[in-house]
């Protein structure tokens, strides 16, 4: 792994201010997306670090506004942060380091500006959200929030000259919504505690479920949620099947994090399933080994491209 101050100069930072303000969201990251930050520094060309670590910073940092206090104020707080990030891309002088590192990154990257738009626009999903009623407020939840989120990091993402751009989007949309499946499911526990989980209501109450029995519950309960939850795991398995195309659409140089970023949302799927009505009590977790043996693997597949 290269020092930072070699990752920056191969990615051709070298202004005093643009290094703090790169430091900065690089310490911010590694502290909250730990695994995350390694995956990148290890895997990703030192060239695209700076600028990955900028735009995971600036979403992390949206979702911290858009996730605390009342509706109306955080909806005033998106509308805010959107005026301030719309202004810095614009070219106003930025007011902290977040939306600096931000506004170099969209200078290195032209095809960043458009998603960072829609991934404001789509917030107003997350300020709104309370769950679901039916499978079709999920896949809108998908499409107006976690894809264009997720556009952030992949838009970034070094290609193969042939991709079609078309195809990489719908692509980076199928391994969206497996992952935002999967995290629904992982966070179960923790979002029944608050009143709101990512299961449509309608596939609870078709198993006799509710979110105040997942509050509460019962081995009868965990039992109904065993079965919900491998229907859930069936549902997740097409699109994530259908996203392992971004391994041919991207270029050599970013092949290894997108394997690894596929293999983990496999393992993760495969320790739900063993947990069932379990996640009902907590998270499911992969098998360390397993974790470590994808990281590897692909280090040394960077390493050889490389």
């Amino acid at each position: 792994m290269p020092t930072w101050s070699r990752t920056l100069r191969e990615a051709g930072v070298t202004e005093p201010d643009l290094c703090a303000a790169y430091g900065q969201q690089r310490r911010f990251v590694r502290r909250f997306r730990a695994a995350e930050y390694l995956t990148v520094r290890l895997l990703l060309p030192a060239r695209l670090h700076p600028s990955v670590v900028a735009a995971v910073a600036f979403m992390h940092e949206t979702d911290e506004r858009v996730d605390t206090g009342t509706r109306e104020a955080r909806g005033a707080a998106l509308e805010s942060w959107a005026s301030a990030t719309r202004a810095v891309l614009d070219g106003a002088t930025a007011p902290d380091a977040t939306l600096r590192a931000l506004a170099d990154t969209a200078k290195r990257h032209p095809q960043l500006p458009g998603y960072v738009e829609a991934f404001l626009r789509g917030a107003r999903h997350e300020v709104d959200y309370t769950g679901f009623d039916t499978e079709e407020g999920l896949q809108s939840y998908v499409d107006g929030y976690s894809l264009p989120a997720f556009m952030l990091l992949t838009c970034l993402l070094e290609r193969e000259e042939s991709a079609d751009d078309e195809v990489f989007v719908r692509c980076c949309r199928d391994l969206i919504e497996a992952m935002q499946r999967i995290d629904f499911l992982d966070d179960l526990a923790e979002d029944a505690v608050q009143g709101r989980v990512g299961i449509p209501g309608k596939d609870l109450e078709r198993h006799g479920l509710s979110v105040e029995a997942l509050r509460s519950p019962t081995d009868a309960v965990r039992g109904r949620l065993g079965q919900l939850v491998a229907e859930q795991v069936e549902m997740t398995r097409p699109p994530l099947s259908a996203s392992e195309r971004l391994v041919d659409l991207a270029a050599p140089g970013t092949r290894p994090f997108v394997i690894a970023l596929l293999e983990v949302q496999e393992l993760r799927l495969r320790a739900i399933g063993r947990k069932g009505g379990g996640l009902v009590d907590g998270a499911a977790r992969p098998s360390v080994p397993a974790l470590l043996g994808v990281l590897a693997r692909q280090y040394r597949a960077a390493r050889r491209i490389r």
